[in-house]
């Protein structure tokens, strides 16, 4: 069997990104050479600071780069003098749609020593895994505006929902339960968004025939929000829309800790163009190079990274060592966490390397 190889594009962006992203790597590289794989990073200057020298977000040139690698590292975009929406909707959401990474995948997991603001959580009735729909809905940019700046205004934004867009998240999310407890629930809203909401309810309901093992649930988003902080063990995979995906996850976060361990994956599960990989925090300008910022959300991350390439017992090596960190920190974020962004990325090499 050949060398195992993998040439990965890292867009470190603005503020913390650089500092949690060069912690991810360590770890990458220890499971490497635990492994017994290679990769080759390739590092990309996008973001604000980019943007704010060049005017540039994406040059075509740069996105034809990207496509020709396996997967994506990306630490946070954004600078406080970039108007917002330029690189969300400039680098974020056109590589979304440009590379249908139409899964968005946010696990919600509890780890052993973790301070939860929900009291009385352990981390046995936490593990869910959130599946958001991440190309259509009020995020496809479908809208308008009239009559701008008066004081008859009218602002629109259509949510987009196709069969096939939703067959295929949904498809996804039922598989996620094969491969975990067999649960899967909607999040939606079909009592007031009846034409979107029927379309979701439909599909799962009509895919669940295909997945007789698999259980499956329903419930309001708002309802949904209530169950994550009473009674999170009820639910194993969701499946949502791209509004509400990106409304629970951010309560999801809060419940396994903060923001400081939350990790995605945006994946396009064909793999005709590379999967991205990003802690969910923003860039922090407030903290940068203070030596502040957790970047346990970045190198889980990164173990998502490595599982979609196919390095499983790496991945579950550079998970188990964050875990293992993670009890020794004193607070999730800030001056006192424990330790410097720098010497906890080493400590969690280290426990990777260590075995």
């Amino acid at each position: 069997m050949g060398e195992r190889r993998h040439r990965i594009a890292v867009i470190a962006g603005d503020g913390i990104g650089p500092e949690v992203t060069a912690q991810a790597l360590k770890s990458m590289e220890a499971a490497a050479a635990r492994c017994g794989f290679t990769f080759e990073a390739n590092r990309y200057d996008l973001g604000g600071e980019r943007y704010l020298a060049t005017g540039e977000v994406l040059p075509d040139s740069v996105e034809e780069e990207l496509a020709g690698h396996d997967a994506i590292l990306l630490g946070a975009v954004g600078t406080p003098d970039v108007p917002p929406g330029v690189l969300e909707r400039g680098l974020l959401l056109r590589l979304r749609f440009d590379f249908e990474l139409y899964v968005n995948l946010r696990p919600v997991k509890l780890f052993p020593g973790v301070p939860t603001p929900i009291a009385g959580l352990t981390p046995e009735r936490c593990d869910m895994l959130v599946a958001r729909e991440n190309t259509e809905g009020p995020y496809a940019g479908t809208g308008g505006t009239l009559r701008k700046g008066t004081a008859a205004e009218v602002a629109m934004q259509d949510s987009v929902n196709t069969r096939f867009g939703v067959e295929r998240i949904v498809r996804f999310g039922f598989e996620q339960a094969l491969a975990r407890r067999r649960r899967l629930a909607l999040g939606h809203k079909t009592n007031v968004l009846i034409h979107s909401g029927g379309l979701w309810h439909r599909t799962v309901y009509e895919l669940a025939e295909q997945y007789p093992d698999v259980e499956v649930d329903y419930a309001h988003v708002d309802a949904m929000c209530l169950y994550m902080v009473n009674s999170p063990e009820q639910f194993d995979v969701i499946v949502t829309d791209n509004l509400f995906g990106d409304i629970i996850t951010d309560l999801g976060a809060a419940i396994q800790g903060g923001m400081g361990l939350a990790a995605s994956g945006n994946l396009n599960p064909e793999r005709n163009y590379p999967s991205l990989f990003e802690p969910v925090h923003g860039s922090a300008p407030d903290i940068t190079g203070r030596g502040w910022a957790n970047p346990v959300a970045a190198v889980l991350s990164a173990a998502m990274c490595l599982s979609h390439l196919g390095e499983n017992e790496a991945a579950e090596a550079v998970e188990d060592a964050a875990a293992a960190v993670l009890p020794t920190m004193e607070a999730m974020a800030g001056p006192g966490m424990g330790g410097t962004t720098d010497s906890l990325g080493d400590r969690i090499a280290e426990a990777v390397a260590g075995g």
